[in-house]
C-alpha cells in the first residue's frame, strides 16, 4: 500500500502542483481541484483509458447486476 500512496504523491507533485501556494488554504484548495481532475477527468492507461470514478460506477453496476 506504501507504493500506492507513493504512486499518487508523485503524480500529485509532478502534474498538479506546479506552482507555489502562498497559504494553506490556497494550497487545499488546489489539491481538492486536483484530486477531482484525477478522478474525474484524467483517463487512466492502467484502467483502459477510464477515468477512477469510470472504472469504479462499471464495478458497482456489475456487482448490482
Amino acid at each position: 500500500q506504501n507504493a500506492l500512496a507513493e504512486r499518487i504523491n508523485g503524480i500529485l507533485k509532478q502534474e498538479f502542483l506546479t506552482i507555489r501556494c502562498n497559504s494553506m488554504k490556497e494550497l487545499d484548495q488546489l489539491i481538492a481541484e486536483s484530486i477531482e481532475i484525477y478522478n474525474c477527468y484524467r483517463p487512466h492507461l492502467s484502467l483502459g483509458m477510464m477515468t477512477p470514478n469510470q472504472m469504479f460506477e462499471k464495478a458497482r453496476t456489475e456487482l448490482i447486476a
